[in-house]
């Protein structure tokens, strides 16, 4: 059969050759492999540095070749555990070994200062080998910890949201952080679909706190508010009670910017109070716009200053109608001239296309567009308004 028969597999399909790579690495010792680590084609390169070493060595003698054979456990250092890149070092010895019997068959001086090169690089790479087992370690412990925190503060959006379809996208600044303080969340109410997005103020641990707080008082509040006002007066006496629990010198500058929307089932409309956030995007009949607030709402934390006189806008909202809620993660990012991301030009580029489709066109273009690296969360969602007949082709995996 021919060699480039490929053979199906959960992650796809691989060639024939690459099939028995696997094959071979997965008969090796454990110790040798170690735990956790699938196969790759890298992982075998510390074998082939003492197999092209030697190899070069003994066509070349005169070029001295054996003196490479320590970047062997060097580079099983960055790959492999303790024991496998001891055994590459040991390795890489005996070869030297061998190669300076043949150097002094030749009548040449076999180097003694190589083999003492080999073994010190040997154990210089054995600890290194245990320093980043170690940071892995506490790397996967992190990443648990984030997905579980992940989980609480954005979990999987609800199955049953009636005749409103929504696709999310999150990223949080830290790729590996997975979590930060832009949050969304969704629920079906007595009063109809009730959508909340935000951007904590500050980044790290205690923006993902404040954010915490304001999803906990979201859900316990909002099937129960009679309207959206109540409802940000709830989470902005949550915030406040939160503040006094955690006093700090930066009390006053905690504010969290909020989108709350409100999506009634048996009327063409939606409600929206804008606590400071940027202004979603209506995506109706191909055309984009701007949902301006008609008056501004104090964000969370500022009412104290600002007053709370929450004003609710009230816009048409038909079958087919789209709406873009984001994070200023998105709408201020800027390219090295200091240019804010065109938002709404970019999106009517895409307006004919699927809410999932929309919202991977927009991420990509966004960290294309970025110049030097990203500094803050992005966080959008899409409320489409399904007509009754397109419900049963809505899917959600």
């Amino acid at each position: 059969m021919d060699e480039q028969v490929s053979h199906a597999t959960a992650a796809g399909t691989i060639s024939l050759g690459r099939l028995r790579w696997v094959t071979t690495w997965r008969r090796l010792p454990r110790w040798v492999r170690g735990d956790g680590h699938r196969f790759e084609p890298m992982l075998v390169s510390p074998v082939l540095v003492i197999a092209l070493a030697t190899t070069a060595d003994l066509l070349t003698p005169h070029l001295q070749f054996n003196r490479l054979l320590g970047a062997a456990p060097a580079l099983a250092a960055a790959m492999w555990p303790v024991a496998g890149t001891l055994a590459t070092g040991l390795l890489a010895l005996l070869a030297a070994v061998a190669l300076s019997g043949a150097q002094h068959a030749l009548g040449q001086t076999p180097s003694v200062f190589t083999l003492l090169a080999i073994a010190a690089i040997t154990l210089a790479a054995a600890y290194a080998s245990r320093v980043r087992q170690n940071r892995e370690r506490v790397l996967a412990e992190v990443r648990t910890v984030a997905d579980t925190a992940q989980g609480i503060l954005r979990p999987p959006l609800p199955q049953d949201l009636g005749c409103i379809d929504v696709e999310v996208l999150y990223q949080a600044v830290a790729a590996h952080a997975r979590i930060g303080g832009d949050f969304y969340e969704v629920r079906r109410t007595p009063y109809g679909v009730r959508m909340i997005i935000g951007d904590v103020r500050g980044k790290g641990l205690p923006a993902v706190e404040a954010a915490s707080v304001m999803l906990t008082s979201f859900r316990v509040h909002v099937r129960d508010a009679p309207d959206l006002p109540y409802l940000a007066a709830r989470l902005e006496t949550s915030m406040k009670e939160y503040c006094e629990e955690v006093p700090g010198d930066d009390v006053l500058e905690r504010f969290i910017t909020v989108l709350l929307v409100e999506i009634p089932a048996g009327k063409p409309i939606a409600r929206l109070v804008n606590c400071g956030h940027p202004a979603p995007l209506l995506l109706h009949d191909g055309q984009v716009r701007e949902v301006e607030a008609s008056a501004p709402s104090p964000p969370i934390n500022m009412a104290a200053l600002l007053g709370d006189p929450y004003q609710v806008d009230t816009i048409p909202f038909t079958a087919g109608d789209r709406l873009l809620l984001y994070t200023d993660g998105i709408s201020e990012s800027r390219d090295f001239t200091g240019t804010f991301y065109p938002l709404t030009q970019r999106v009517r580029r895409w307006a004919s296309a699927s809410s999932r489709q929309l919202l991977d066109h927009l991420h990509h273009d966004v960290l294309a567009y970025v110049s030097g690296t990203r500094d803050d969360d992005l966080a959008a969602l899409i409320a489409h308004r399904v007509g009754p007949g397109d419900e049963h082709r809505r899917h959600r995996p």
